[in-house]
């Protein structure tokens, strides 16, 4: 079984323990052994056969025999017996908003529903507000959410999260009243994908914020509406949450709403082995005072911690690192001097070299890569060895243009084919200042196949950065099976960049194989894919992954200077 199986059936006996009503610390501990199963950039079974199960975080000794059992035999004694106990269909329930494992436990052992058609059925013939807390209201409720799931897609790519987000924050910061309003949640973390959206504002009065909130010409239906707290479902199905509280408690409400859940558990607990209480208004001492904070970075302070940013707060490590000065100098926009994939019209590009060399001027970067597609990639306009000589001609017309504004950099975006060749003789690479390697085609081949095919071209010496190496597509096509500690250690010997692709699209490579891939000593480049100018803004999303992983400017070729760039270039050639 691979991580993200045994992670999901560690996810799947949680949920079935907490409709059975385990006590909360139990199911916990099932999520946090998924969750390091998800983060973890080696294969579990690697970790398994060194004997190192228990050093994982999370991974005690009965969780570490489950693992074992899985990989033995891909299959779980004790949760067989769960679903024994507890039908596992209804778990179809936890997906309808409002319906928690209490209440899918009231549904299960009152009224024996079991799935989300007889949770429907019940609800319609009005059999549902006779239970204990249920009414008429809630019926409704149920079967608007029931309907809102047909509606919804399960995640939302962090571009389209991000324009949602700005174009109502921007409609709510009107708002008379409101001294601040920013968006919190996995949006504010930077994950590649987002669930809901939520809102934190600082507000003396609220009430007129949260008629606005409600009120807004895209609701479709309103959730919940309190003082401080209301919740609505977009008329394109995305639920978002308005969290309000006085500017000077807004600190900690933006800390708590930001979370994550489980970084938020590990600061209650700091917290409370210091005698004191941590919530989303304020601090409070052991005498009952409270200690209010206008910004975060007051409450890690209180704390005893240095400031966590965001994109950190997934509970991998980075409270200790906070208490004892470990903390990474995260990577930032203004390191970054240059890109080294983007597209022109010389292949399936929008702009011309000319207009793409310009946008990167004014974004200040120093370096430019134009990689137009091989011809081993026809469809997307891949240019013969004659376009590659015109091109040449284009780029030195534009470097004589620009002068000493930007190095430009002649690449090409070279198709891997599906026998592991490359889409050009080796004396045409020879040529390039810079090759990109990528997967675009035969992404289901054999793990061992493909691998061995990514591995055969960070082989090959004029292969400098292999792009987006699982070939990736967000939300609807997983990348390859790859064996990515065989891959990793591979760029690691060949001293081959790995690619984090921007495109939020991509976003390939991930978090957590970037920050195992600088454990390793691989050197990222973080890179738009650029296909036209205004996608040189995607590097926002590209600098998520890397902070997420982790990385500072010493982990990513892009934060280096023109002359050190040439330098490494030169050396791999020589």
């Amino acid at each position: 079984m691979t991580n993200e199986q045994i992670a999901a059936t560690f996810e799947r006996i949680a949920s079935l323990m907490e409709i059975q009503g385990e006590v909360i610390y139990k199911t916990l501990a099932y999520r946090r052994a998924a969750e390091t199963l998800r983060m973890l950039g080696e294969d579990i079974a690697t970790v398994r056969a060194e004997g190192r199960l228990l050093s994982l975080p999370g991974v005690g000794k009965a969780i570490a025999e489950k693992i074992e059992e899985l990989l033995d035999t891909g299959s779980l004694a004790f949760l067989e017996r769960l679903e024994e106990e507890v039908p596992p269909s209804l778990l179809e329930l936890l997906e309808v908003p409002d319906i928690g494992p209490k209440k899918a436990a009231l549904f299960w052992k009152q009224a024996g529903i079991t799935n989300l058609v007889e949770l429907s059925e019940a609800a319609r013939a009005g059999r549902l507000r006779g239970l204990p807390g249920m009414g008429e209201k809630s019926e409704a409720r149920i079967l608007a959410g029931i309907e809102a799931l047909g509606r919804r897609s399960k995640r939302l790519s962090i571009h389209t999260a991000d324009r949602i987000a700005r174009r109502w924050l921007e409609t709510l910061r009107a708002t008379p009243g409101v001294e601040r309003i920013e968006a919190a949640g996995s949006l504010r973390r930077r994950k590649s994908t987002v669930g809901d959206l939520d809102f934190v504002a600082a507000c003396h009065e609220p009430a007129a914020l949260m008629t606005a909130f409600t009120s807004h010409p895209e609701v479709e239906r309103v959730l919940g509406q309190g003082e401080n707290k209301s919740s609505i479902e977009t008329t394109g199905g995305v639920n978002i949450q308005l969290w309000v509280q006085p500017p000077e408690r807004f600190g900690t409400l933006l800390q708590f709403v930001s979370g994550s859940k489980e970084h938020n558990v590990r600061l209650r607990e700091l917290a409370q082995k210091q005698g004191l209480s941590l919530s989303e208004r304020a601090i409070q001492k052991s005498d009952g005072s409270e200690m209010l904070f206008e910004e975060e970075a007051g409450v890690y302070a209180a704390l005893g911690l240095a400031y966590i940013p965001p994109e950190l707060r997934e509970d991998r490590g980075e409270i200790q690192a906070a208490l004892t000065g470990r903390l990474p100098q995260l990577v930032e926009r203004r390191d970054i001097r240059a890109e080294f994939h983007c597209h022109s019209t010389f292949s399936d590009g929008s702009a011309s070299i000319e207009a793409m060399a310009r946008a990167a001027v004014q974004r200040g970067l120093k370096v430019l890569a134009i990689t137009d597609h091989s011809a081993g990639l026809a469809v997307a306009g891949g240019l013969s060895v004659e376009r590659l000589a015109e091109q040449r001609a284009e780029i030195k017309r534009v470097q004589d243009l620009l002068g000493d504004q930007i190095l430009l950099l002649q690449g090409s975006e070279v198709e891997i084919l599906s026998d592991g060749s490359l889409g050009y003789p080796d004396e045409v690479l020879a040529q390039l200042d810079l090759v990109i390697a990528s997967l675009h085609f035969s992404l289901r081949q054999p793990r061992e196949v493909i691998t061995a095919r990514l591995i055969g071209a960070m082989r090959n010496p004029h292969v400098d950065i292999i792009g987006h190496p699982s070939g990736r597509l967000l939300p609807d096509r997983e990348g390859a099976d790859l064996d990515w500690e065989a891959v990793l250690a591979a760029a690691a010997e060949t001293q081959t960049a790995l690619e984090i692709d921007a495109n939020p699209s991509r976003l390939d490579l991930d978090e957590v194989y970037a920050r195992r891939a600088a454990e390793l000593g691989v050197l990222l480049a973080v890179d738009t894919d650029a296909h036209s100018p205004d996608h040189l803004d995607f590097l926002e999303y590209g600098l998520g992954v890397a902070r997420r992983a982790w990385l500072e400017p010493r982990h990513i070729l892009n934060c280096r200077g023109d002359k050190e760039i040439l330098g490494w270039l030169q050396e791999r050639k020589g």
